[in-house]
């Protein structure tokens, strides 16, 4: 049986999620170790899957630009699960103890805004070293630990991370509708929407359009190939996840306007400037 289906990018992000849950070592890792989450949309909706918490959204890119939040945070942006213990570690060194707790069997989790077909990922920073989760996230894998990498097809690069990685930098940006960024890489297992659905039923998931209009915008079309009832499990999630909106803390996602918190460190900003 075929069956034809079409995710919004807040849609394929709560599929994404629920296909992550569904993976062995994270199911493993969430009842008898360690699952760091770093925040982002993405993770947030990863985050309300397993332990029911959204998480704060610092950066963002919205339709004015690379931008961070308005506000303070209102929940944290980084947690550990620890055996089913919820952790705030929303510090440094508190990031940096969790980081180095984990074990081979434990699961570190991130977004990231770019990769492209040789699995290649690397995350924005607006601030200096992308803050203490951009220090630190590039060494975890010296550590052994398991990282996987949650995004959405819409991020999939047309040319190398490597190429992107080169062209960014803070530094190199004169004007920029936003905060000027960098690129991190990051080196982990890629989980998107089509990975995410062969996880969640025995099919196949084909990619076959990309984008949409009136919110559809970056929308994911596949074709669904496979026994009847494992098609079917497929159709019927994605009937409860229509029309599903952004993962994070409400006040999170309220985006910083010219003068508000976080200027200090933004580079090349039109809108600090004055010239927007």
């Amino acid at each position: 049986m075929k069956a034809q289906v079409s995710l919004t990018v807040n849609e394929a992000k709560w599929i994404i999620a629920k296909g992550l849950k569904e993976l062995p070592l994270v199911k493993k890792a969430l009842k008898e170790g360690k699952i760091l989450l770093k925040g982002g949309t993405t993770v947030s909706a990863v985050s309300e899957e397993l332990v029911h918490i959204p998480l704060g959204i610092s950066g963002r890119v919205s339709p004015r630009g690379t931008k961070c939040s308005k506000f303070d945070l209102d929940a944290p942006h980084c947690i550990l699960v620890d055996k089913g213990v919820i952790w705030d570690i929303d510090e440094e060194k508190k990031f940096e103890a969790s980081a180095l707790s984990m074990r081979e069997e434990d699961v570190f989790i991130t977004g990231a805004n770019i990769f492209d077909v040789f699995g290649n990922a690397a995350m924005m920073a607006g601030v200096p070293f992308g803050n203490f989760p951009g220090k630190i996230i590039p060494a975890i894998n010296s550590e052994g630990v398991k990282i996987i990498i949650a995004v959405g097809l819409e991020k999939l690069s047309p040319i190398p991370v490597s190429q992107s990685i080169k062209a960014a930098g803070r530094r190199t940006i004169e004007l920029s509708f936003g905060m000027a960024v960098g690129l991190i890489p990051i080196c982990g297992e890629i989980i998107h929407e089509q990975k995410a659905i062969e996880l969640l039923a025995d099919v196949k998931a084909t990619p076959i359009g990309m984008g949409g209009i009136l919110g559809a915008e970056g929308a994911t079309t596949l074709v669904i190939e496979g026994q009847s009832q494992e098609v079917h499990k497929i159709v019927d999630l994605v009937k409860t996840i229509k029309g599903s909106i952004i993962s994070g803390s409400p006040k999170s996602l309220i985006e910083c306007e010219r003068g508000s918190i976080g200027c200090k460190d933004d580079m090349g900003c039109m809108y600090k400037r004055g010239l927007l």
